[in-house]
């Protein structure tokens, strides 16, 4: 299955850009993709994917979802519920759709937007998979490091268990909704001054189920699920980095009328770290070092995630140079393998200094007089002569 695109790219907006952008964004791609009027082959599937796109974005709770999850994000609504609030047959009014063009001369071939993604029919009674549901986990980058196994408590909806999703007390029965004759959904059907414009809409006296239930579920009081906080365990793997994504299959919410249940996707963030900073799969640490360490060199010890590492200073060291620590970064998540560790030294000038220190660094500056600007090579060689009498 191809993946979806970017709601915004889908509409060509930018990520800021309000309501009126973005109807006015919709308006001009249904005009181009819109069934009736489009002779593209695949107008029928990309006017679905803009509407999709203009639902979500139109409405503020499913915009800041998308903003803040993606398309993982809205598992959380299902397709009724993403075209629920918005309004299409205000916005095609004004574009003429609807009268002579189409198959026999009757129209697009749907009777509304909710036709295009599998509202109208009988396809409301049908079976149906549960919503994906999102969760966000926070991890040290130890853990990211090592790889760690977590048990999450996850709010979710599940099969009623009392009457196994049935929407009635047990024992007790049903009957045919007389409104809409068991098919769950009326149409509406409403005349302009350019021909009929026709929708379908779910049934709100039996909420588009098709039955009345006479004595509802005690437990789910009608609803055939209840919400239920389960217990998952997860695997975190080795070398996992901030954002990703763990896909548990099949701990979503409970389906609909006998379908599969959907999944459940666990986001990772991984908490900033004191020392160091990650960049794929290599670290970066900043490492203070005295002068003397940095004029004489020095072996000194390198904080690393496996513990602390000796590290070879070379005498003549310049502040910001940086030495790579072969193999003691993150473990790479797709094959064996470390990154690497680079020590960035940095130069640390004392505050206060003893009468004792004062005299030679006096005497290390007579010594060297102009050349410590005109000769940097042997500035070294001249601070130890001073240093060792």
């Amino acid at each position: 299955m191809a993946e979806k695109r970017d709601y915004y790219d889908v509409l060509g907006v930018e990520k800021g850009a309000d309501k009126k952008e973005i109807k006015k964004a919709y308006r001009k791609m249904a005009m181009k993709y819109h069934p009736d009027v489009s002779d593209d082959p695949e107008s029928t599937e990309k006017f679905k994917e803009i509407s999709e796109a203009y639902a979500v974005l139109s409405d503020e709770e499913k915009r800041q979802t998308y903003d803040q999850y993606g398309h993982a994000g809205m598992g959380g609504f299902s397709q009724e519920d993403i075209f629920n609030n918005v309004n299409f047959e205000d916005i095609f009014r004004g574009f003429g759709f609807g009268g002579s063009r189409g198959a026999g001369g009757g129209g697009s071939g749907f009777e509304s937007i909710f036709d295009l993604f599998g509202f109208g029919g009988g396809s409301r009674n049908g079976p149906r998979q549960g919503d994906d549901v999102g969760y966000e986990l926070k991890i040290t980058l130890e853990d990211a490091s090592t790889g760690v196994e977590r048990d999450i408590e996850v709010p979710h909806k599940k099969i009623c268990p009392h009457c196994h999703g049935e929407k009635a007390e047990p024992g007790t029965g049903t009957r045919t909704c007389e409104t809409c004759g068991g098919s769950g959904q009326v149409r509406h059907v409403n005349n302009t001054p350019l021909g009929q414009f026709a929708t379908v809409r779910p049934c709100n006296v039996c909420k588009g189920e098709g039955k009345i239930i006479e004595t509802p579920c005690s437990e789910c009081h009608g609803r055939g699920i209840i919400k239920k906080t389960s217990t998952i365990h997860i695997n975190i793997p080795a070398g996992v980095e901030d954002g990703s994504r763990l896909r548990v299959p099949g701990e979503g919410d409970a389906g609909v009328r006998g379908g599969p249940p959907g999944d459940l996707y666990v986001m990772i963030r991984v908490k900033k770290h004191k020392l160091f900073q990650r960049d794929g799969s290599d670290l970066t640490y900043e490492m203070p070092i005295s002068f003397v360490q940095a004029s004489l060199g020095d072996t000194v010890e390198a904080p690393t995630l496996d513990g602390a590492v000796d590290l070879k200073i070379p005498a003549g060291t310049q502040t910001g140079t940086s030495f790579r620590m072969k193999g003691y970064g993150m473990p790479h998540l797709r094959w064996n393998g470390k990154g690497n560790l680079y020590v960035k030294v940095k130069i640390v000038t004392p505050k206060k200094l003893s009468p004792k220190q004062k005299e030679l660094l006096q005497e290390f500056a007579e010594v060297s007089g102009d050349e410590i600007y005109e000769e940097q090579k042997g500035l070294f060689d001249k601070f130890k002569d001073v240093i060792s009498h």
